[in-house]
């Protein structure tokens, strides 16, 4: 007779089933989870357009620097690791660029306002009669250059208020909470904005290789080699990508009857019109009673046309983003701003446009202050935007 306990020590592998106790832990099914909830893409748009109006209208240099500040608080807490919440830096540097080059041109060209207090002295370059009103050189006064400061600061401060929405709203989920009159016109408008950047990815990666062989990237030859390539992988992008929206029936519309077409055609046209001569009556003072009426009608029929346009677009969505309590902070916080913003530049302009003439230091107006930091509300850590 076998003994089994001999076989043991002698390198024998031994299979036992496992002990059924009471002990054991039995297993359990994992419960499936559901994502977290999003930030609509067309709040953090409200959002920063909302800041973006107030900064037209200010330029006090203090309020400026607190609205930028609170953008760039807010893409801190709430942008994720998808490549285009870097967008923000970029633009942060292309607004300094652009304030630097008011600078310059204010130095170089002079400055319509006058001043007394002279900085330093260019000299002039004599210029012919038909370019009167320019000059090139002369006197450079802090009087000139503060205005060109607040002015350009201003324009920086729009361009930071567009970055910090595109850093922190999802492109191509914006596409997908486009109305379906502007989802063709959407889909090219997100083609050429991400065709910059595979570009620069390409030039990289082929730069790169060509260092690995040690062949020269830099300079006119090495543009050269390197510019061939890029223009072929674009090219073969391009037809790729064609072939793929085809296959998907891009550009294929529904039949509608003529008279829905008109009537989409009048509503539209007739809706932008009224945008347009109700923007220009609250930008004028004798238009002041008819601005805001005929720009409310405007925007009320240039929806109707869309609603009406979606027709033709025969698409559908998928898990489509929901308005939720989140996106209506977001957007209401960016909608406040604006708003009050404008009261205060209406109540005492004073305070929001400091003068230069003459020249004394910016104050901080206090209730505008406050007013900008509800653009904070993002912020809050119950609506963070989850990563």
């Amino acid at each position: 007779m076998r003994d089994d306990s001999a076989l043991k020590g002698r390198g024998q592998c031994q299979f036992a089933a496992p002990p059924r106790g009471r002990d054991q832990p039995q297993r359990t099914r994992r419960q499936p989870t559901t994502p977290p909830p999003i930030t609509h893409p067309g709040a953090w748009w409200t959002w920063s357009l909302g800041l973006a109006t107030a900064a037209t209208r200010t330029t006090n240099p203090l309020l400026l620097a607190l609205l930028i500040t609170v953008t760039a608080y807010v893409v801190a807490t709430n942008r994720t690791p998808a490549p285009w919440s870097r967008s923000y830096t970029a633009f942060a540097k292309l607004a300094l660029a652009v304030l630097l080059i008011r600078l310059l041109f204010a130095i170089a060209l002079g400055s319509p306002i006058p001043g007394t207090h002279t900085l330093l002295t260019l000299p002039e370059v004599p210029l012919p009669h038909w370019a009167q009103g320019i000059r090139l050189g002369g006197k450079v006064t802090a009087e000139g250059l503060a205005f060109a400061f607040y002015d350009g600061l201003k324009l920086a401060t729009l361009l930071i208020c567009v970055g910090a929405a595109n850093a922190l709203a999802n492109p191509a989920r914006l596409l997908k909470s486009l109305p379906g009159a502007l989802y063709e016109t959407g889909v090219a408008v997100v083609v050429a904005l991400t065709f910059a950047p595979n570009l620069v990815a390409d030039v990289q990666r082929l730069r790169a290789a060509r260092r690995l062989r040690g062949r020269p990237d830099r300079g006119l030859r090495g543009l050269l080699q390197v510019g061939l390539p890029v223009l072929e992988g674009a090219l073969e992008r391009s037809v790729a990508l064609a072939a793929a929206m085809d296959a998907r029936g891009y550009g294929r519309t529904a039949q509608v009857p003529v008279s829905v077409r008109r009537t989409t055609t009048a509503l539209t046209l007739g809706g932008l019109l009224g945008v347009c001569a109700g923007t220009y009556g609250l930008l004028t003072a004798e238009g002041g009673g008819y601005g805001l009426p005929l720009l409310l009608a405007g925007v009320i029929a240039a929806a109707a046309g869309l609603r009406l346009g979606g027709r033709r677009t025969l698409r559908t969505r998928y898990r489509p983003d929901p308005w939720n309590a989140r996106a209506w902070l977001v957007a209401g916080s960016g909608a406040a701003v604006a708003a009050l913003l404008t009261l205060a530049s209406v109540r005492d302009p004073g305070a929001l446009t400091p003068g230069v003439v003459p020249l004394v230091a910016p104050t901080l107006p206090l209730w505008p202050a406050a007013a900008v930091l509800l653009g904070l509300a993002p912020a809050l850590p119950t609506f963070k935007e989850p990563s």
